[in-house]
């Protein structure tokens, strides 16, 4: 019989062939996960404790100094550029933005790329974290763009900057040859794409900012285009040329280099067109501000801040736009709202001097409505009246949309009727839009304008008849008045005649009791 010896399987297991001690040089996976989260979870305390009890400004320089110390051990020299100076854009940091969105290349990670409509081809921009190397002069030079994020009274405010690298032996090159270099540069590729826009306000606020977006402006308006009097035409060209001119002569008599300019009229009369036109003319970008979207004169000069010079700044419908408190009549806490007196130091302040070569341009339906603070000059300086369509803006008129030249058939009755009526310009636009034959477009027109003419003069007899009417009632109202009068006056004199009569009574008896008293008395 055999005999059976219990099968010994550890010693022939592979796992034996490794020493004891393997176990515990690799430890479980489970007890590494432990490891793992516990350091982590140290970790993240720690940072909470770091940024809970040390304030942003005094961890910002010492990550600064840590980095300083890395830079200076490993020969590197470093340059910020934030997009702020202050509170004031910085020129270097847009220029930086403009000049490294030509030096892109495939071999960068993460780009932003847009193009507009009318744009011939695409625009390249680094997004955030993304870094890029250019070359001066056999140097090399490595740039990157950082964003983050800082927490403001529970607002998440944007940070960016551009981070510049280098070798310290080249500090001077940098300084002194490189970065005029990029701003030359800059400055040279804006002028080749240069694009006219238009600026509004976005829907999104930075913190406690307002930001401007901006879109391409394609108004085809120009000063050939606009249905104005031939002579106020030349006088607004020759003045914005004068001003244009006059960089010096500002400087020279102490003045900031603006223009200030009043459009008042009924509407429908062109002011926008006007807008757009001077905008074309100048080669300027358009700010459009609607003060209902301001809530402080604090936000109001954050927003003058961020205006480029070349720019026209527009407030349309100035007169019911806002309500704003006067002067005289500031509450406590007064930078918190709106008010007239920030409007003004907006115009007309120190805070207008932050910047060249501007325009500003407020309109109206209604002059005689605006505190005459604002229209004094310095503020508004010309004031442009545009009123309803007369013969020489007609003429203009009909050779944009008809094509007509020269005289007409019907000219003649158009021009009698256009000074007996009250038509705008752009009523006649939409008139002569109506056909594309001239002859039925013109009788058109003219019909339009017999009507119109009919239209007015019934308008105006009921207006008399109602002057009439309400004369005649002002008339009743007084005569009935008087009436009232008479009577109230003579109630009262009957009652005093009653009262006269009453105490002629108790004198008489006054007198009877006398001489009853003197008779007895005498008895």
């Amino acid at each position: 019989m055999l005999s059976c010896k219990p099968s010994n399987h550890s010693s022939s297991s592979p796992f034996n062939k490794f020493p004891k001690s393997f176990s515990t040089i690799f430890p479980s996976a489970a007890s590494a996960f432990t490891t793992y989260a516990s350091i982590s979870a140290s970790l993240m305390l720690l940072r909470s404790i770091f940024n809970d009890l040390i304030p942003y400004p005094l961890r910002k320089h010492i990550f600064s100094a840590i980095s300083s110390l890395f830079c200076f051990f490993s020969g590197k020299q470093t340059i910020i550029i934030d997009q702020f100076d202050g509170i004031e854009p910085n020129h270097v940091f847009n220029a930086t933005e403009l000049y490294l969105s030509t030096k892109v290349n495939p071999n960068t990670k993460r780009l932003k790329v847009s193009k507009r409509i009318k744009d011939k081809g695409l625009s390249f921009k680094l997004d955030k974290g993304q870094r890029i190397t250019d070359s001066f002069n056999g140097v090399e030079l490595k740039w990157r763009h950082v964003c983050y994020g800082v927490e403001i009274k529970g607002n998440v405010t944007e940070k960016r900057y551009f981070m510049l690298r280098f070798k310290k032996n080249n500090g001077d090159l940098v300084m002194n040859s490189y970065l005029p270099f990029v701003l030359k540069s800059a400055e040279m590729i804006e002028n080749e794409m240069r694009v006219l826009k238009i600026h509004t306000l976005g829907n999104v606020r930075y913190g406690s900012k307002f930001k401007w977006e901006s879109i391409k402006l394609e108004h085809p308006s120009t000063f050939e285009t606009l249905a104005l009097d031939p002579e106020l035409k030349t006088m607004i060209i020759d003045d914005i040329n004068r001003f244009i001119r006059r960089k010096e002569f500002y400087k020279k008599v102490g003045r900031s280099w603006k223009r200030g300019y009043l459009l008042y009229g009924p509407p429908g009369t062109g002011k926008s067109s006007l807008v757009a036109a001077m905008a074309n003319y100048l080669k300027f970008d358009i700010y459009d501000l609607q003060l209902e979207n301001i809530k402080s004169d604090s936000d109001l000069r954050r927003l003058l801040l961020d205006i480029g010079n070349k720019s026209i700044l527009v407030i349309e419908d100035i007169d019911c736009t806002v309500n704003l408190p006067d002067r005289g009549h500031r509450r406590n806490g007064q930078d918190k709202q709106l008010t007239l007196s920030g409007l003004l130091n907006f115009v007309d302040g120190l805070w207008s001097s932050c910047g060249d070569e501007r325009i500003i341009v407020l309109t109206t339906n209604h002059k005689h409505r605006l505190d005459p603070a604002l229209l004094r000059p310095g503020r508004m300086d010309l004031h442009i009246h545009l009123s309803y369509c007369g013969m020489r803006a007609f003429t203009v008129l009909a050779a944009n949309y008809l094509g007509i030249k020269g005289e007409h058939r019907l000219f003649g009755e158009i021009e009698v009727l256009l000074g007996a009526t009250k038509v705008t310009p752009a009523q006649v636009a939409e008139e002569l839009m109506k056909d594309e034959d001239i002859d039925v477009a013109v009788e058109g027109f003219l019909s339009f304008l017999k009507q119109r003419k009919m239209e007015e003069d019934k308008l105006e007899k009921d207006e008399a008849l109602k002057k009439v009417e309400d004369k005649e009632s002002r008339e009743l109202k007084i005569e009935h008045t008087y009436l009232k009068k008479d009577e109230a006056l003579k109630k009262a004199e009957v009652k005093e005649s009653r009262e006269l009569k009453i105490e002629h009574k108790y004198l008489k008896k006054d007198e009877a009791s006398k001489k009853a008293e003197v008779k007895e008395s005498q008895e």
